[in-house]
């Protein structure tokens, strides 16, 4: 099994964090995005996964840093690690096909900025699967047609009229998946483009038209990363679902606490020191920060950054970043300074 995972996009909508990392690598409850996705898809497959391949943006933001933290990831999961790089922001096909060398056999296709909590079998009889979430807003988003097998004939997207609850998340599996490069191939060379882009949708609707099966994966819980405030409440979650797990150390024994207490779910990284200080719940703190004098709750701080003074609510702080102040619901990127 393979996972193509495309992620070149630079994530506007959660400026100023993804100024400086790329939003995949943004941790969310302790890991980078990207990394907790590929690792529950990897669950949720129940099989080995032989590659992963990221296809990546502009070397000058997607650099060695981040080329090296994705080898990592698959080097985990006991995978090769392929890099790709998307030299035009033209669209999901695009972006897919190039990672084209790895387009062969069973894969599954992820884009990096949600997260999900699924348990199933993938169907047998089908060709492909796409991941979906019921939703009680289907006209906001791209929703499958299902017919009276259960089967997907037809993706349709921000219907006016209700064609199914069934929102496409971006996760798909594909039991050939060289048959999808063989119409995107089509796609590309015919210049279909929608909204100036080319789409993996024109080149699955390509493989419905040629009688492949298409059938659903519904999952559990589908939590967009998209800006920050829906980033602070996907941070929440997971802190409660790992929790609940009880699978991860979520307060590293490296931690300092001076008169200090936490009220979980938190999870806390290395080398951090709580001062005075009342944290949680659903709090995520990185590597090497200082917590002084400060409640923090709801909100997610990233490494090597202080906060002294605060009272902090729905916060997101980046890396190196120093913070007094009486400002709750606050955010800041990386390596600012604010006294």
């Amino acid at each position: 099994m393979k996972i193509i995972v495309p992620m070149a996009g630079r994530g506007s909508r959660l400026r100023p964090h993804s100024l400086t990392v790329p939003k995949p690598l943004i941790p969310v409850a302790g890991q980078p995005i990207v990394h907790r996705l590929v690792k529950d898809i990897a669950k949720v497959l129940k099989q080995p996964i032989e590659e992963i391949a990221f296809v990546l943006g502009d070397p000058a933001f997607f650099g060695n840093d981040v080329v090296s933290s994705l080898t990592s990831l698959a080097e985990e999961l006991g995978a090769k690690a392929s890099i790709y790089r998307q030299d035009q922001p033209l669209g999901t096909g695009h972006a897919i096909m190039s990672a084209e060398p790895s387009l062969s056999g069973p894969a599954v296709i992820a884009y990096a900025d949600t997260l999900i909590r699924a348990e199933f079998d993938l169907d047998s009889e089908a060709d492909s699967v796409i991941w979906t979430k019921k939703v009680d807003n289907p006209e906001a988003y791209g929703v499958v047609q299902l017919n009276d097998k259960d089967q997907i004939v037809e993706l349709v997207e921000k219907p006016e009229e209700f064609v199914s609850d069934q929102a496409v998340i971006g996760i798909y599996y594909f039991k050939e998946v060289g048959e999808l490069k063989a119409k995107l191939q089509e796609v590309l060379g015919e210049n279909v483009m929608n909204g100036g882009e080319y789409q993996i949708n024109d080149g699955i609707k390509r493989m419905m038209a040629a009688g492949k099966v298409f059938k659903t994966g519904t999952v559990d819980e589908w939590m967009d990363c998209g800006n920050k405030n829906v980033t602070l409440e996907t941070n929440a979650k997971m802190l409660g679902f790992i929790e609940a797990d009880g699978l991860e150390t979520m307060i590293d024994d490296s931690v300092e606490f001076i008169n200090s207490k936490i009220i979980p779910p938190c999870i806390v990284g290395p080398n951090t020191v709580l001062k005075d200080s009342t944290v949680g719940p659903f709090v995520s703190i990185g590597a090497n920060c200082v917590i002084d004098n400060s409640e923090v709750k709801n909100s997610l701080i990233q490494n090597h950054t202080s906060i002294k003074n605060a009272t902090l609510d729905e916060a997101m702080i980046g890396n190196h970043v120093t913070y007094k102040g009486d400002y709750t619901r606050i955010s800041i990127g990386d390596y600012s300074h604010l006294d």
